[in-house]
């Protein structure tokens, strides 16, 4: 395992600046109601999008064979110690992979924001991921705002800025200040 980490903290840390800059956070157009999302974290419990209502959602799919999702990882633990006190909730969904393989890469990336188990690519399936990573934001509401195709550096100011804009209060907050 150790040779194995010090491979893949290579490769990131090699590939991570290319990497990042090759994701966009761009508006959701598509007019599609937000599909269904009810999995099981690393400790079983289960998690739906209804249990978040109210809370800005990051829906992130990934996998640990895929290294700009592990480069992105740290970035979305900056992004949820950041706002951990705000009304926002990070769901980094696993696709196809054993639970045991998930947490050794939890542990090595030294994440601990709520990582759900897509054992069998059905939520996969249904968000219609075609690429790794892929992430949503989802609006407190459950309607799709953002989507991210590639990996993103969740932590940077401009994406900082969109998830506070669709946090509750945010228009009102923002009307106050402007006036």
């Amino acid at each position: 395992m150790k040779r194995f980490a010090a491979i893949m903290l290579s490769a990131l840390l090699l590939s991570g600046p290319a990497i990042a800059a090759a994701g966009e956070l761009q508006p959701y157009e598509e007019r599609a109601e937000t599909p269904a999302l009810d999995l099981s974290d690393l400790g079983g419990r289960r998690h739906t999008l209804g249990n978040y209502r109210g809370q800005v959602v990051l829906v992130n799919f990934w996998a640990s064979w895929c290294p700009p999702c592990l480069a992105e990882m740290p970035s979305m633990q900056r992004l949820a110690t950041a706002l951990q006190d705000r009304p926002f909730r990070l769901l980094a969904v696993n696709v196809r992979e054993s639970s045991s393989k998930v947490w050794k890469f939890k542990k090595l990336l030294n994440v601990t924001f709520t990582t759900l188990l897509d054992s069998q690519g059905e939520a996969a399936e249904a968000w219609n991921v075609q690429i790794y990573p892929t992430s949503y934001l989802i609006d407190a509401d459950g309607r799709m705002r953002y989507v991210a195709y590639g990996p993103v550096d969740w932590d940077s100011d401009d994406v900082i800025q969109r998830i506070e804009s669709l946090l509750p209060g945010a228009k009102a907050v923002h009307q106050a200040r402007s006036d």
